[in-house]
């Protein structure tokens, strides 16, 4: 099949995040966005999600802290103190 170039317009950041992400995946930008033009074809409407895994930002400052050493508790001698700690 004879390839051709379609020309699209995103933000620079869009286009990084998007390069970074498909890079994880084995593939560069082109081959991601033929990907979704092919399967949006196949089913008639908007195409499959490829997803990762991602804490949330919660969990990242926890994660953070933690290697800090910060904000960390036990450890706890009994269920009824882990409890109370939690709990306050």
């Amino acid at each position: 099949m004879a390839k051709t170039t379609a020309n699209i317009s995103i933000d620079a950041e869009t286009k990084r995040q998007a390069q970074e992400l498909f890079a994880e995946f084995g593939m560069d930008l082109s081959t991601a966005v033929t990907i979704f033009f092919r399967q949006a074809i196949w089913e008639h409407a908007m195409p499959f999600e490829i997803t990762r895994q991602s804490p949330n930002e919660a969990t990242l400052a926890a994660m953070d802290a933690a290697e800090k050493g910060e904000d960390l508790y036990g450890p706890f001698d009994s269920v009824e103190e882990l409890m109370e700690a939690l709990n306050a």
